[in-house]
């Protein structure tokens, strides 16, 4: 797929700001400093379409971006970031919930996981959540050029190892860089099918 265009469209404090459901919707979402922003930046072509911060926790609305006047990207309040007081965190979670459940025209879920660690609770717990609720979902290993492709491999296959452990079958995989563009054509070509 070739992005013609990508413009910021609007940002919404919940899903009831939220523009009227139309376009297929794409979310994005992950653990603060996931390289959420810098991913959605790399599949558009403009560097600075998304606000990438270097405090953790920067995005606080839900953000939508109309490309190619076809779709959307939405970025998401990353979560589980404990700098934020508790109601913030518990404000988040409601937003996040509340949209994910309220918008008919999500296609699918990219929840982005850090290729650099072994799995986290809280994104199992909420890979967990979603394939309970039925939201159709995949996940985004992002940085997987900061380890050698072989430790890449076997976090991700840890990581699949613990979702069994919760019943819960790994979806669809795909690697990323924002740093080398690895993965920008596999995820383009799979929204692409989505649509």
């Amino acid at each position: 797929m070739r992005i013609r265009s990508a413009d910021f469209d609007t940002s919404a404090p919940d899903v009831t700001g939220c523009p009227t459901p139309g376009l297929p919707e794409f979310p994005f979402i992950g653990r603060s400093n996931v390289g959420k922003s810098s991913l959605l930046n790399l599949l558009t072509g403009r560097k600075g379409l998304a606000k990438v911060s270097a405090r953790p926790g920067h995005t606080q609305l839900i953000n939508f971006f109309t490309i190619n006047e076809q779709w959307r990207l939405v970025d998401l309040p990353g979560y589980g970031y404990a700098r934020v007081s508790k109601a913030a965190q518990e404000k988040f979670a409601d937003i996040i919930t509340g949209f994910l459940l309220k918008r008919p025209v999500i296609r699918r879920v990219f929840v982005l996981i850090d290729s650099r660690h072994e799995p986290h609770l809280i994104d199992l717990e909420f890979v967990s959540w979603l394939a309970g609720c039925g939201v159709p979902y995949v996940l985004v290993f992002t940085k997987v050029d900061k380890l050698k492709p072989s430790a890449v491999a076997k976090n991700i296959a840890a990581f699949g190892a613990a979702l069994a452990e919760w019943k819960t079958e790994m979806p669809e995989v795909f690697r990323c860089s924002s740093e080398t563009g690895a993965g920008r054509a596999e995820l383009l070509a799979f929204i692409g099918s989505q649509i």
